[in-house]
């Protein structure tokens, strides 16, 4: 017998097992149904809502819209390692929405972290959540018109468990047993590592129909079409190049309350383009109908095209109320030369924001210091409380004193672009570091030149590179600014295969288990996983795992700007800048509902006007 022959059939035995464990053991339940779940609270909406505040409940239906992005796709497959970043958009998508796969629950973007039913009509747990319970809604169907079951649910988990890529899979290792409750009802009992976060997390886990998914293959790429539950199916697939959903007219939850507003396309086109220049002059021509602007200098000048002066295009402004995002630099600590943090403070000083803002953004950023910032989670400018000090005090080095003490503030400069007392700043920590300055070079304390490379795609990119670039050379620095297409792109940053790169960090108002997989140790190694930084700390440990053990909302926040803190101190990456907007330019025909949800705009609630 070889091997995948052996894996499949061990696969196949553990579906079988599982279902004779729920079968044989459906113990009562102790708590009440809920129509929802928050991970603080209770939920915002109560019990028989008729939909989400920020939707248009009388949103028309009908109509198309175009969606552009960059780069290629070569898989449907989005739960995957191989097509982890190369995954057609739309089938399973955070921005476009879940066109194809549903979950359980459905998240509402009005609250912190709540979750409503979807694919489960109700949802109950104990108050540890060291279980939860979903039952199905009677009326769930597939595409094709087949009923969503219990087995598809334990189907589609042990799937995750034996071939998906992390957190799907990481997640299942949590799991001490799955649980038929009767026909309709799966309960998850958690092993003692589960975190508080975990029950809602599996009610946004993916549903696939066991009787249509390819089990022995499903580790592999395939552009062979995907039956979900969602409200639409694939059309049309040109590889790489396009991909086109067509609305399911039968789509079973369409009026259900999270879905009202919701999904008002007939048929929904992403188009992928190669550069963003390219995708710019695309979308001027009406090739594709949304176009979200992070440029300032473009948003400022760039929209003077006939079609905006008419008003064939809108350029809205959009201020949601959620933490800005952190983008920066990011050091590969797997790299010996950064794993010092006195060099990657030293290498952060040489930023000089103030000089980029005005010269290449027209002053429109604001400087980004925490990862939390503009929120009661952010701990720039506020003293280390008595917890938090509690919570670190295992970990004496893990934090600088500026930060503890709120006092930390990312380098000023007088904005001329050589700035002589941030230069002087920088070259005494390399100093202290073993670094010193020979023949107008910086040498390394083993004696080589100090010189890295930094990745970047598009033309704003290298623009910010080759801004850093020119102030490192100011302390004899090398830094080598190599652009590359996206595909290679995704690839080295997939297996970490970088000096630097470019990343943002999307925060949210209740941040949780994705914190492990861009900073714990437990991801560090996981190619495909979202620690970029390398990063391997217990004190960044620990307070994550504070975080997701926090039952009220003040020890929450505690363990959040601890969190906060240790990464500030830490240095892994050159915080770069925010804006307190959202900027989206649209052809006029596509419109959207007058009230913006607490995370900002959201695309699958726009419609077409007729």
């Amino acid at each position: 017998m070889n091997l995948f022959v052996a894996r499949y059939i061990g696969f196949a035995f553990a579906i079988c097992i599982t279902t004779i464990i729920a079968i044989s053991f459906s113990p009562l339940a102790n708590a009440e149904p809920s129509h929802g779940i928050a991970m603080h609270g209770k939920p915002a909406l109560p019990k028989g809502f008729k939909h989400l505040p920020y939707v248009n409940a009388d949103a028309p239906k009908g109509g198309k819209i175009t969606y552009g992005v960059r780069g290629s796709f070569d898989s449907l497959n989005p739960f995957i390692i191989k097509s982890i970043r190369t995954t057609a958009r739309g089938i399973w998508d955070p921005v476009f929405g879940n066109l194809v796969y549903e979950s359980l629950l459905f998240r509402s973007r009005d609250e912190a972290f709540t979750l409503y039913g979807l694919l489960a009509e109700s949802v109950e747990t104990d108050p540890e959540r060291t279980w939860i319970e979903f039952h199905l809604n009677p009326k769930a169907r597939f595409s094709d018109g087949k009923p969503v079951t219990i087995d598809d649910v334990m189907f589609s988990f042990n799937l995750m468990r034996e071939k998906a890529r992390p957190p799907y899979s990481s997640r299942m290792k949590k799991v001490a047993s799955m649980v038929r409750v009767g026909a309709r009802g799966i309960r998850f009992n958690f092993t003692k590592e589960a975190d508080r976060e975990l029950a809602l997390l599996f009610g946004m886990m993916p549903i696939l129909p066991k009787h249509a998914t390819d089990a022995e293959n499903f580790d592999k790429s395939t552009l062979k079409t995907q039956i979900g539950s969602g409200p639409y199916t694939v059309d049309v697939i040109k590889p790489g190049e396009s991909i086109s959903y067509k609305r399911n007219p039968d789509y079973w939850a369409k009026d259900l309350p999270v879905k009202i507003g919701h999904d008002n396309y007939d048929m929904i086109k992403v188009e992928y383009f190669s550069s963003s220049s390219t995708m710019f002059e695309a979308f001027k021509k009406g090739l594709f109908d949304v176009f979200p602007e992070g440029d300032p200098s473009k948003w400022q000048n760039a929209y003077n095209f006939p079609a905006v002066k008419d008003g064939r295009v809108v350029k809205d402004v959009f201020r949601p109320k959620t933490p800005a995002s952190m983008l920066g630099f990011v050091f590969n600590t797997r790299r010996k030369l950064f794993k010092d943090r006195k060099v990657r403070h030293a290498l952060a000083i040489l930023f000089d924001f103030e000089w980029a803002n005005t010269n290449l953004f027209f002053g429109a950023y604001k400087r980004t210091g925490s990862f939390y910032q503009g929120s009661e989670l952010s701990a720039l400018g506020r003293p280390a409380s008595i917890a938090e000090r509690k919570l670190l005090a295992p970990f004496p080095d893990a934090v600088s004193k500026d930060v503890m003490e709120g006092k930390y503030l990312p380098s000023i400069s007088d904005g001329s672009g050589r700035d002589r007392k941030v230069l002087k700043r920088a070259f005494k920590i390399l100093k202290q570091a073993g670094y010193k300055l020979q023949n107008r070079k910086m040498i390394t304390p083993t004696g080589e030149e100090f010189a890295f490379e930094i990745l970047t795609t598009t033309k704003e990119q290298e623009r910010l590179a080759l801004a850093w670039q020119r102030t490192l050379a100011r302390l004899g620095i090398a830094l080598n600014v190599r652009s590359v297409d996206d595909t290679q792109f995704q690839r080295r940053k997939g297996q970490f295969d970088f000096d630097v790169v470019i990343a943002r960090y999307y925060a949210s108002l209740s941040p949780g288990a994705e914190q492990e997989f861009r900073w714990s140790s437990s991801s560090r190694d996981i190619e495909g996983s979202f620690n970029f930084a390398g990063t391997a700390e217990p004190a960044i440990d620990a307070t994550i795992k504070a975080m997701l053990a926090a039952r009220k909302r003040e020890d929450f926040v505690t363990a959040v700007r601890a969190f906060d803190r240790v990464l500030m101190s830490g240095h892994y990456l050159v915080p770069l800048y925010h804006l307190n907007e959202q900027w989206v330019a649209r052809w006029a025909r596509i419109q959207h509902p007058e009230k913006l949800p607490l995370y900002g705009y959201r695309l699958p609630t726009w419609w077409a006007k007729q």
